[in-house]
């Protein structure tokens, strides 16, 4: 396993990080999460994240029951804070100081733990001041219940406003979470720049595009049965965006080059992104062990320029890269 540093801080972090988003308390049995959370420390894997509104809290719980017992000081334990948990109560949602306090209590109950290394703002609030917002999580900082801050899923502009914001309050805002993968390339326009110019790194999320990228979705063929494209509890409207056959006719066409490379599909779209200087690490997810011993053979490997060309070339024009995407997909207002 490598590290990288997160941000312009002292904190290495692992460039594979471990994610439960869909499977864990929801979609898969509590004794596979733990074995998959357990396959991620075998391989490396240091660094784990999750947020609040996974399976409506119970993400967290596993987590923090697979984590039991280890050594709490060679672990990074991110989580998030935003959409709503509980009964989704009025306040049960958002970055109001209300929330923010009550939520990273519930966290670190849930996690088994007196701190998060990182703790993440999960989407902006519109309907919150943000000087609100980054005062208590400045708060929760000087209470040493988080080390450092982290945003997902914020455009350039509002990224510089929280660290202005950060700055004046003597706290580090060090990372930023967003979607990225081969097909999904909106923050490299905006928001990479931005993150380069003020010390700030990325976690990206969803690297293999839900799974597109693994190349098992072929184009004009039903997709596979227990495959994330044919549940609707496990994302499917989340990788519609990606299944039509143009898509997937072009995806096929990387197989070959990661054949040349010696990777799987999956493990060069991982590769892929962690080419990018300022990507921090990779979130993966898993539903079986395994998964994540195939996942983690992308850490270290270094693509050549000619290969990064025969994927673009082999993708084209199918590649998203608007960066008006990522306000025009974040909700417009608080969800409540």
């Amino acid at each position: 396993m490598n590290f990288r540093y997160l941000g312009n801080s002292g904190l290495k972090i692992s460039e594979i990080t471990y994610g439960n988003w869909l499977t864990h308390g929801s979609q898969v049995e509590n004794d596979v999460a733990t074995k998959c959370v357990q396959a991620a420390l075998d391989a490396g894997i240091s660094t784990f994240d999750t947020a609040d509104v996974y399976a409506n809290t119970k993400a967290e719980t596993v987590l923090g029951d697979a984590l039991k017992g280890e050594r709490r000081e060679s672990l990074e334990i991110f989580t998030k804070v935003y959409w709503p948990t509980g009964p989704g109560g009025k306040n049960d949602t958002g970055l109001s100081r209300k929330h923010i306090m009550e939520s990273i209590n519930g966290s670190l109950q849930r996690l088994q733990t007196d701190y998060v290394d990182l703790y993440q703002a999960h989407r902006y609030d519109t309907e919150t001041p943000l000087e609100e917002t980054m005062t208590a999580f400045a708060d929760i900082v000087r209470q040493g219940k988080a080390l450092y801050i982290g945003v997902s899923e914020w455009t350039a502009e509002q990224i510089r406003e929280g660290h202005k914001l950060a700055q004046e309050l003597n706290i580090q805002l060090i990372s930023s979470q967003p979607q990225y993968s081969m097909l999904w390339r909106v923050i490299e326009g905006e928001v990479v720049p931005t993150c380069e110019e003020l010390g700030i790194s990325q976690i990206v999320w969803s690297p293999i595009a839900q799974g597109v990228l693994t190349g098992k979705y072929q184009p004009g063929q039903p997709a596979p049965e227990g495959s994330r494209a044919a549940d609707e509890k496990g994302g499917a409207d989340m990788i519609k965006r990606f299944m039509n056959d143009d898509v997937l006719t072009r995806v096929q066409k990387l197989k070959p080059i990661a054949d040349e490379a010696g990777l799987t599909m999956a493990q060069l779209a991982v590769a892929w992104v962690l080419q990018n200087k300022n990507v921090a690490a990779a979130l993966v997810g898993a539903s079986r062990p395994e998964q994540v011993a195939e996942n983690v053979k992308a850490a270290g490997v270094k693509l050549e320029d000619a290969q990064m060309k025969a994927i673009d070339e082999a993708l084209g024009d199918i590649v998203e890269r608007d960066p008006g995407k990522t306000k025009e997909t974040a909700p417009q207002t608080r969800v409540a």
